[in-house]
């Protein structure tokens, strides 16, 4: 074996592609191919979009697995632990695990470069093809048409939602990043659309592969009552659903089309109700809205771009703080900073903005600022340091009835929950 632990694989990947993103099937499928790995042996959901990815892998693992079947996920980008990215009947696989996968893709690569995501897409469905799975799950990275996800026929896809995002890689229109996300759609398999506003794109897309596209608000439609929901259309005849475990108004979007979803599978996986409404209740999602209870109160979401903050800014909108608001934001160079910080900008009292250590792609707090101050003027706004180093300053100044609010990026977000899990725990020992 190469390397016996997870830690030395995963750097030795950072370094053995000269680009973070490489997109294109070539590489990947030629090393799929060397695999020979026939089937999965389970009926595959893939998930695109540009935001409610996460949410929907969550509510479609949940529901499933409330249904008794075995269940392989795989999602990225990880918070804490790569362990997270695969999972295997909900349980994140182990160090071992990964590394005799890795082990198998670097045996049949040969001197094929990979990037670290194809690293880990293959070793996913590596691991997935050794299980006697009911379903695969797998939340597509960037993009969809040249992902390494779609190297897999999804029994039935699903998009979540289309936002600006990716524009240096994707394009630079709503049309054109549909267009690429629609490439998980496949000739007569079931496409399913759960966001609100739907680019034509998607439409003319599916007509061109001869997928079946199911829309929200065309094809099935969502009722909300006081406490629960209605759901019916595209073979879906669901009533008096609880509302959902993952908060936001967003979340019956992601939990509609997901229940659609599945149901288009229901000849190889029927769904009774108590599994719906199971699945609906016990999913969950770090780092989507996630509020740690106490004084003062911790947000932690890893919204990055104008449309995942024009949602933060909804769920906050709705969370009544006696105190100050203050904002905690790193984030990438290839996002929209500015145009994050104007949703957001009359949200928070104060920003403290951070360095984010990621080789070339994280914004130091300077360069942060310089984007952001244009659209924030007059808000008290503060160049932090290190994101620890911030948060436990910043800890000693709060009072009780405050609330920090932590997001810009899944890096962020991971670096504040070591930090909460560590350091903070540490002091509060």
């Amino acid at each position: 074996m190469r390397f016996t632990t997870l830690a030395d694989w995963l750097d030795w990947q950072t370094r053995l592609s000269p680009k973070h993103i490489d997109l294109g099937l070539e590489r990947v499928r030629a090393v799929w191919e060397r695999l020979a790995i026939d089937t999965l042996g389970a009926a595959v959901i893939t998930v695109g979009g540009t935001n409610g990815k996460g949410s929907s892998v969550a509510f479609a693992e949940a529901i499933l697995q409330a249904a008794g079947y075995r269940t392989g996920c795989y999602t990225s980008p990880h918070l804490v632990r790569y362990n997270e990215r695969i999972r295997v009947d909900q349980v994140e696989a182990d160090d071992r695990r990964i590394c005799a996968a890795f082990e198998r893709v670097d045996r049949a690569r040969g001197e094929i470069p990979l990037t670290y995501f194809e690293f880990g897409t293959l070793a996913a469905l590596c691991i997935f093809s050794e299980q006697p799975l009911d379903a695969v799950i797998l939340e597509v990275g960037l993009g969809g048409r040249l992902d390494a996800v779609n190297l897999i026929d999804p029994d039935v896809a699903l998009i979540s939602s289309i936002g600006l995002d990716h524009q240096d890689w994707l394009g630079n229109d709503l049309e054109s990043i549909a267009r690429e996300k629609a490439g998980i759609m496949r000739s007569g398999r079931p496409v399913v659309f759960s966001g609100r506003a739907m680019p034509a794109s998607i439409r003319s897309s599916a007509a061109a592969v001869g997928a079946r596209l199911l829309v929200a608000g065309e094809d099935y439609h969502a009722t909300r009552h006081a406490d629960s929901w209605d759901l019916s259309g595209a073979g879906v005849e669901r009533r008096s659903l609880p509302l959902p475990g993952l908060r936001g108004a967003v979340q019956f979007d992601n939990a509609a089309g997901v229940i659609v979803a599945l149901a288009q599978l229901a000849t190889r996986l029927p769904l009774d109700q108590r599994a719906v409404r199971a699945g609906l209740l016990t999913a969950r999602l770090r780092g989507r809205f996630e509020v740690r209870p106490g004084r003062p109160t911790w947000v932690l979401d890893v919204a990055h771009n104008p449309q995942a903050a024009g949602v933060l800014d909804g769920m906050l909108a709705d969370l009544h703080v006696p105190g100050r608001r203050i904002a905690v934001c790193g984030m990438l160079a290839d996002k929209d900073a500015a145009g994050v910080a104007q949703v957001l900008a009359a949200r928070f009292d104060a920003w403290y903005l951070i360095d984010l250590d990621d080789r070339s792609r994280g914004l130091s707090a300077a360069a942060l600022y310089d984007r952001m101050r244009p659209a924030l003027p007059g808000v008290e706004l503060h160049r932090g340091g290190e994101i620890g180093d911030t948060l436990a300053t910043l800890s000693g100044q709060l009072a009780a009835d405050d609330q920090v609010v932590v997001f810009g990026s899944f890096l962020t977000v991971g670096a504040a929950m070591h930090w909460m899990e560590t350091a903070r725990g540490s002091a509060d020992g």
